[in-house]
């Protein structure tokens, strides 16, 4: 069974954040809650990880990963942003939003579609999230907690450590999360192209 962290939502325990940052390091994978719905986490560099996402979420290889960033200029790192996408990105970030744009060669290239190149990338609005970010000094990678057959995520930890508990190794509870997952934002493509619709108003996109 996976451990269990009660995390203060706002001010998050340092040392519990510490212990859930060694977790990922070791290898280990995470529930955690974002400001938009529930992800599970692992480290970027740790192939077995991503297929336990995979199997967990019932998903193949052109499943699109998140890349989750603590700043603007992790994601400059591993992403290609032009001047134009850059604007965006800083008007729109830190905040429930996924940009799907092409991958730079500090990617492994496991975490990029596998025809594409491409990946998703966002900075996340959550106190428990970016400590998180902080604590490990690079992205994490991430997908929703939205397993199969299901049609929406799972918002409770609770919930989600008695439905996945046994195949994840730690679920950090700060309360409920919402069911409305991130708004999806195509980047390569010059004009910005709304893949899915969620959290995230559409405005600053001019719709």
């Amino acid at each position: 069974m996976s451990q269990y962290f009660e995390v203060h939502p706002v001010n998050p325990q340092p040392r519990l954040i510490h212990q859930a940052a060694e977790v990922l390091r070791s290898g280990g994978l995470l529930a955690v809650p974002t400001d938009a719905s529930y992800s599970l986490v692992g480290h970027i560099g740790d192939a077995k990880v991503l297929d336990r996402i995979r199997r967990i979420r019932g998903v193949d290889e052109r499943h699109h990963f998140t890349l989750m960033c603590c700043d603007l200029k992790q994601i400059a790192t591993y992403a290609r942003v032009d001047n134009a996408q850059y604007r965006l990105l800083k008007a729109t970030t830190p905040g429930p939003y996924t940009f799907i744009l092409e991958g730079t060669k500090e990617l492994p290239r496991r975490v990029l579609h596998p025809k594409r190149k491409t990946i998703g990338l966002r900075v996340p609005d959550h106190p428990v999230m970016s400590l998180l970010l902080e604590e490990m000094g690079e992205p994490i990678i991430a997908s929703t907690v939205l397993l199969p057959g299901d049609e929406d995520p799972l918002t409770e930890a609770s919930d989600i450590d008695a439905r996945i508990g046994h195949d994840i190794d730690l679920v950090i509870d700060a309360g409920a999360c919402g069911m409305d997952m991130t708004t999806v934002v195509d980047l390569t493509h010059g004009t910005p192209e709304i893949i899915r619709e969620g959290k995230g108003p559409l405005e600053p996109f001019g719709l």
